[in-house]
């Protein structure tokens, strides 16, 4: 099999008044296909490498970070979801597509669609790797205690504290354990040359922020169930779920209902909630047969 073409770019994106250098990786050849990271306290582009090689020899795939994380300094802009949004927007403008294949995994999903809506005719198909709508700490601790996760999101942002705060809970072991507990399946495979891997991600300047704003719910795309199931229906491409078998209870319950609303055609595959990552040419099968 021939190498695949694997290249980066640097785009100088702008969202409203705020400057957002994006990197972008280029890999494979053929029909363009967009694949966004899921968002985490370790999100960056490069868990989509694996999926993106298996797709290459069909798809040219266009791999970016998004604004407030990833493997980089991140620059400092308003992190909600206005500005998600708006980046996806200046992100088509700029590589329009059309894509064959647009791929979201975990909270990308919601953002895609709501892009996919914006943007007739910029996707021909879509794929929702393990979506989910709700961050960890309103999914684990209910909404009510939203005035909660302001208090800890606001604690975080402040200077020296909220970087002292962030540094004790983005520890090797603390993340291998999040990564052994939800994100893989299998625990073997969360390796200490993989913890230490994503540990890098997080010590990058400013990294606190998108923490801070992903685990309080504060990129949420949508506040409830209803809302996240009012973004599917009439008007978009056609929507293939792969919904992972191991997938925490709660995030797999509201995976679970998106599949029940008859908008989607659903597949299960292997994994929990990062399966684009821990089993990419499952995910790739899934996605050829779908």
């Amino acid at each position: 099999m021939a190498a695949l073409r694997q290249e980066t770019r640097n785009l100088d994106l702008a969202v409203g008044a705020f400057p957002c250098p994006t990197p972008i990786d280029l890999i494979g050849h053929g029909a363009p296909a967009l694949l966004l990271p899921a968002l985490s306290t370790i999100s960056a582009r490069a868990e989509m490498h694996g999926l993106a090689e298996e797709l290459g020899g069909a798809y040219r795939c266009v791999v970016p970070d998004w604004p407030g994380f990833g493997d980089r300094t991140r620059p400092r802009l308003p992190l909600d979801p206005q500005t998600l949004h708006g980046f996806l927007d200046a992100l088509l403008a700029r590589l329009p597509g059309p894509y064959a294949l647009g791929i979201g995994a975990g909270h990308a999903a919601g953002y895609l669609v709501a892009a996919a809506r914006r943007h007739p005719g910029a996707f021909s198909r879509l794929v929702l790797v393990a979506p989910t709508w709700r961050g960890p700490l309103p999914t684990a601790m209910g909404p009510e205690r939203r005035p909660l996760f302001g208090r800890i999101r606001r604690a975080v942002e402040a200077p020296l504290v909220g970087e002292a705060l962030y540094r004790i809970n983005i520890s090797p072991p603390i993340i291998g354990r999040m990564m052994r507990a939800h994100v893989y399946a299998e625990a073997a495979r969360v390796t200490p040359d993989l913890v230490r891997m994503k540990h890098a991600i997080t010590r990058h300047r400013n990294g606190r922020f998108g923490t801070a704003a992903f685990v309080t719910g504060g990129l949420d795309p949508v506040e409830t169930r209803d809302d996240f199931l009012a973004l599917f229906g009439d008007g978009l491409p056609p929507i293939q779920v792969l919904r992972p078998e191991r997938a925490p209870r709660r995030s797999g319950a509201e995976m679970d209902a998106l599949a029940a609303s008859g908008h989607v055609q659903v597949a299960p595959i292997p994994g929990a909630l990062s399966p684009h990552e821990e089993y990419p040419a499952s995910v790739a099968a899934a996605i050829r047969a779908g």
